[in-house]
C-alpha cells in the first residue's frame, strides 16, 4: 500500500471543516469524519436517516471524496452499558 503523505492528510483535514460548515445546516448529517478511501483519506459523512435532498451532499469537497452513510441516530450510551476494560 503506497505511502500517505502528510500533505495529503492536511487537505483533507482542511476539507473536513469546509464540509463541517458547508453540512451545518444538513439535519440528517451526525458526523463527519476521516476515512481511507483507496490508498488515499477522504471524509465520511455519517447521516441519521435518508436525506431530504440529495443535492446538499457533495461528492467531493476541495477535490476530497466524500463517502456517504445512514447510520441511524447516533446515541449515547449510559456507562453501566459499556463493556469492562480489561488490564
Amino acid at each position: 500500500m503506497p505511502r500517505v503523505t502528510g500533505q495529503s492528510l492536511e487537505r483533507v483535514r482542511a476539507a473536513k471543516k469546509a464540509a463541517e460548515v458547508r453540512l451545518r445546516k444538513v439535519p440528517e448529517v451526525n458526523g463527519i469524519g476521516i476515512t481511507r478511501v483507496g490508498t488515499n483519506y477522504g471524509l465520511k459523512v455519517n447521516l441519521s436517516g435518508p436525506p431530504r435532498r440529495a443535492s446538499d451532499l457533495p461528492a467531493q469537497i476541495n477535490g476530497v471524496p466524500i463517502r456517504i452513510e445512514v447510520v441511524g441516530p447516533i446515541r449515547a450510551r449510559c456507562a453501566s452499558s459499556r463493556p469492562a476494560l480489561t488490564p
